[in-house]
């Protein structure tokens, strides 16, 4: 079953409806194309990691580790937006062209102008965020935000360190939500369709996650729960997950955007 998304130009994709448990099918093709090309794939999720170890050293050196957390947050904000050569590397491997450095590296020049504009939007929310994480400092009544020797007493043995981190989280949730709905296959779609702009692809986007509401619900849980405990070991099941992930993802948008007579 399938639907028509009215959208700006070009031709219109149908939205088909998957079975809740396609993510795993999913997830499944994302692995065989990590280990189809491993130098290039293992290589971003390296590249990643190092970028996510840099930016918590200069946090911590600026004495901001509140800001670790949301940083944090941003591989699932801005992950679509750094996952755009991964996603150029299955498109390859599916339509059975080379792949190399310069394919992956270089997969932005398909539709310059609409990623970097996505890249943008999601950075957005995830300043967004960050901002967030520091108001609720002040709206819980601590005037100055707490320096690493006391983040943690405050953040978890603190009478207020409950309703804090509850707030917190769900206002976080609500805008991983979002961004996951704009997001889920915004990036795939601007590669994989050279003349479409940003607003085809957000449209494609929110139409495929909410005709697909279990099983997105699935894959978003799924993401999660694979990123977060990539993370526990010093962020290092990074190299390994957001590739498998990233190519998972196209294959994901794949299944359900379709083009062409139905």
């Amino acid at each position: 079953m399938s639907e028509t998304v009215a959208v700006f130009a070009g031709p219109p994709p149908r939205i088909r409806r998957v079975a809740i448990d396609r993510p795993w099918t999913w997830l499944a093709a994302g692995w065989s194309d990590l280990w189809s090309e491993p130098a290039l794939s293992l290589c971003f999720g390296s590249l990643s990691v190092l970028a996510g170890w840099l930016a918590v050293a200069l946090l911590l050196w600026g004495d901001l580790p509140y800001l670790v957390l949301p940083l944090s947050a941003g591989f699932f904000f801005i992950g679509p937006f750094m996952a755009v050569g991964l996603y150029e590397i299955s498109r390859r491997l599916e339509g059975g062209l080379a792949v190399d450095a310069d394919a992956m590296f270089g997969a932005w020049r398909r539709n310059p102008d609409q990623i970097a504009l996505m890249g943008l939007l999601l950075l957005l929310l995830h300043l967004a965020w960050m901002r967030v994480a520091q108001l609720l400092f002040a709206v819980f009544g601590w005037h100055t935000v707490p320096s690493w020797d006391r983040f943690m007493d405050l953040a978890w043995y603190s009478a207020r360190s409950l309703p804090f981190m509850a707030i917190g989280i769900t206002v976080g949730a609500v805008l991983a939500a979002l961004a996951f709905a704009v997001g889920a296959f915004s990036m795939p779609y601007l590669l994989d369709r050279r003349q479409s702009n940003l607003f085809e692809a957000i449209a494609t986007s929110v139409a495929a996650v909410r005709l697909n509401l279990r099983p997105m619900l699935l894959w978003a849980g799924l993401i999660v729960v694979l990123v977060t405990m990539a993370m526990v070991p010093g962020l290092l099941g990074l190299v390994v997950v957001l590739p498998v992930v990233a190519h998972a993802t196209w294959h994901a948008y794949r299944d359900i955007v379709q083009f062409g007579e139905a």
